[in-house]
Parts: structure tokens; C-alpha cells; sequence
């Protein structure tokens, strides 16, 4: 809340503005309009006698509509390009995430009360409840921001809220190289593997940029190609596909019922005709039903996960797979290594940078474990001013398991990479 003005004269004026405030049968568009309206009359007359600036008054005017409209005291924060994540700890308490280093922003809310309504006003946007009975929600804000929600009995010194904000202006490949994310090469390689129809599985820690950069490699889908999306909360922006079904998981209501999982809807997307699946997020279950869609005609699918490493990730998803059925570990090893083609690997390191910092194929199982391939992988030069300094490079090794590209090369003859490929790696 802006207390320039004096939290008593902005609660005067919300509550004067609410009880003049009456819409029926009208458009969003025509209710900021009028609403927008009446906080101008209202503040322009409650601070007709006081000596205020216009430009004053208007910054008033903005932080009344944004209590009652938008984000509250959270719209400056959602509109500077610089926040990449915004953390609220009870309503005294909020933490940003600027250039990876996270610092306490001056902000803060007047009261849980305050919070709350604001909590409330984001879940109900996307119908989806959070309450004491049912304390924990994961949201989306309209431009795709993912927000998660803890609220008492489970959240102790106050509602928590994470909103973890993406770029108005969709990442490319080429913003990525620009900042050392990946390499020219490397991405030219990754490029091959979505057109021929590879299956790939991006893990990393939190905040590593998974979801980022599976934008990114969406990109390179051919854009005749029709896709289903399946998420907790969706947040991929596939901007290249045109035949696009996304579909969002629901969760049960007050009463327990309702709820739609994840491996619901990966079942329901099998029947939908899709050429690729794509799953935001793997996190219990139905990682089984994901592997058995990617090794069962729907190549070039991909999917994310966390984890600190690919060989933590292969085992991850052998857990996974066994809260979905008891099935034998040599079993579950042979579907992985048969669904998965190649794992990308994120680290976001200690200076708030993300880089991919290994790429991987998945080699099939020999001797009861799941063989990897190391394609790339990043190494670490120096460090100056704070700033860590390396590069992925080819181990190289070659890649084996050409067949895709070799069926495929029809369509890409002049690639130098495919000529190169095509030379030197034997048929798998």
C-alpha cells in the first residue's frame, strides 16, 4: 500500500467508492471504465481541500482502482520486467527475485485481511477455492504467471504466496544464446531433435528455468503439427502451434470431489489425435502414463521434471512410476530408457544465472541400469566479480541413436549438423 497518503484517507475512500459502486450486466472492460470513474470523483473530492499535486492525486487515484481491480499493492511489482519472482510471507513480509539475487521489497500489506482479499480475488479468477479446509492451491495469474498458495492452518506467521512471473515478450533461442544460457551449436542440435521427433525431458532444480526453456524448444515444432498441453497450472505459450488443445488439471472441491489429476487428462489427451504430448510438469504418478504415451506413436513428445542431476531425474521417475503400479524395476527401467531419447539438464548457479548445463542421451538399460550418452556438458572457467564464466561443450561423444534423423532427412538435406551426424554416428 502506498502510506504516502495515510492508510486512514485510502480505506475512507475504497469504502466510499464500494458502496457507489454497482454494475449489472456489463462487460469487464466497462467495469474498469466506470469503476475508474468514481475513485476519480471520490479522491478529487475527498482531497479537494488538501494540498495535493495532480500527479499526487492520480497516483492516489491508481492505488485505490489497483485495491479493488487489479493486484493491489502488487501491480508495481508485476509490471517491473526486472522481478522474476515475487515471494509474500504474511502480509508484512515481500521478498523479489531481481537478476537471480532475491531482496525484501518496502511494500507490504496493511493487514491478513488485506491479503487475503487479494488471495481470494486470484483463485477466483481461474475457479479454483483455497480456505482453511482446503489450504494449498496452485493459480495463475491472466498473463501466465504461476502463483502457488499456503494459507493457516498449514502457513503459520500469515498466507504465503509465490508468484513466479514470466516475460511479457516470449524467450527465444537466440535471447538464450545471448546470455550464455546455450550454445549456437548445441541449439542447432536440440532444433534437429524436436523436428525429427525425438522425445526430451528437461530437469533442473527450482527456479531453474525448466518451464523457460520448454517455451523454447516448442518453438521449434512444425507448426501443421497438432499439440496437447497438459498442466497443474497453465503456463506454456506455445506461440508456433496453431492446432493447440491445452488442458489445465482441477482440484477437488469443498466437499472432495471433483478432481480431475494429471494422469486423467494424459489418458483423455491419448484419444485426441495429438502428433505430440506435451506434460509441463512430471511429479508422482503419472509419469508411468506419460512414458507409455511417448513410446506408444507419439514421438517428439517432452516433458519437465525436477531434480539435481539426469541420473537423479531417472530416479525420480522410477519412484514415480511405482506409486502408479508395482511393477518390476527392471520393467520400469526398460519403459524409461525406451520412451525417453534424450535428458536436458538446468542448473541455475550461485550467480543467479541459468545455463543448460548437460545434455545427455539415453543410451536403453544394460546390465539392470539406464545407460546415458553425455553429449554435452557445461564447464566452469573462472569467476570474475561474481560472475561465473564457462561454456557448454561437446564431450564428444557421438550421438547414436540416428534412426529419427535418418528417416527424416528428407526434410532438413543442407543441415551441416545432419550431414555431420549422418558421417560419423552409427544406427542405433
Amino acid at each position: 500500500m502506498d502510506f504516502d497518503f495515510g492508510y486512514e484517507l485510502i480505506n475512507e475512500i475504497r469504502q466510499e467508492v464500494v458502496q457507489k459502486t454497482e454494475f449489472r450486466n456489463i462487460s469487464e472492460e466497462e467495469m474498469d471504465t466506470q469503476l475508474l470513474s468514481i475513485v476519480e470523483d471520490v479522491v478529487f473530492e475527498k482531497t479537494r481541500h488538501q494540498h495535493l499535486r495532480i500527479s499526487e492525486k492520480k497516483r492516489l487515484v491508481e492505488t485505490i482502482f489497483n485495491s479493488l481491480r487489479r493486484f493491489d499493492i502488487l501491480e508495481p511489482l508485476l509490471k517491473d520486467s526486472s522481478i522474476t519472482e515475487i515471494m509474500i510471507n504474511g502480509p508484512k513480509n515481500i521478498f523479489v527475485e531481481k537478476h537471480g539475487i532475491s531482496q525484501k521489497s518496502p511494500l507490504y500489506f496493511e493487514s491478513s485481511e488485506q491479503l487475503e482479499d487479494l488471495i481470494q480475488r486470484i483463485v477466483s479468477k481461474v475457479n479454483r477455492s483455497v480456505n482453511e479446509a482446503q489450504p494449498i492451491v496452485d493459480a495463475r495469474l491472466p498473463d501466465g504467471s504461476r502463483v502457488n498458495i499456503v494459507l493457516k492452518p498449514v502457513a503459520l506467521n500469515g498466507p504465503l504466496v509465490t508468484i513466479r512471473k514470466f516475460p511479457e515478450n516470449a524467450v527465444t533461442i537466440d535471447k538464450l544464446i545471448d546470455i550464455g544460457t546455450i550454445t549456437k551449436e548445441a541449439s542447432e542440435f536440440l532444433d534437429i531433435l524436436v523436428k525429427t521427433k525425438y522425445n526430451l525431458f528437461i530437469c533442473g532444480g527450482t527456479g531453474s528455468g525448466k518451464t523457460t526453456f520448454l517455451n523454447v524448444l516448442s518453438n521449434f515444432i512444425p507448426s501443421n503439427e497438432r499439440i496437447v498441453t497438459i498442466e497443474d497450472s497453465a503456463e506454456l505459450r506455445l506461440s508456433n502451434v496453431t492446432n493447440l488443445a491445452r488442458m489445465e488439471t482441477r482440484n477437488a472441491n469443498t466437499e472432495g470431489v471433483g478432481e480431475i489429476p494429471m494422469k486423467a487428462l494424459i489418458k483423455t489427451a491419448l484419444r485426441m489425435r495429438p502428433d505430440r504430448i506435451i506434460v509441463g510438469e512430471v511429479r508422482g504418478e503419472e509419469a508411468l502414463y506419460m512414458l507409455q504415451a511417448m513410446n506408444t506413436g507419439h514421438e517428439g513428445s517432452m516433458s519437465t521434471g525436477h531434480a539435481n542431476s539426469v541420473s537423479d531425474m531417472l530416479s525420480r521417475l522410477e519412484t514415480m512410476v511405482l506409486m502408479a503400479a508395482p511393477l518390476p524395476l527392471d520393467a520400469i527401467r526398460q519403459q524409461i530408457a525406451s520412451s525417453l531419447d534424450v535428458m536436458i539438464f538446468i542448473s541455475r548457479f550461485r550467480d543467479g544465472s541459468r545455463k543448460i548445463s548437460e545434455i545427455s542421451e539415453v543410451m536403453g538399460v544394460k546390465n539392470r541400469e539406464i545407460i546415458l550418452n553425455q553429449l554435452y556438458k557445461f564447464k566452469e572457467e573462472r569467476e570474475e566479480k561474481g560472475i561465473v564464466i564457462g561454456k557448454l561443450i561437446s564431450t564428444g561423444n557421438s550421438f547414436k541413436n540416428t534412426i529419427k534423423i535418418r528417416q527424416n532427412l528428407g526434410y532438413y538435406p543442407d543441415h551441416p549438423l545432419l550431414r555431420e551426424l549422418e558421417l560419423k554416428a552409427p544406427t542405433k
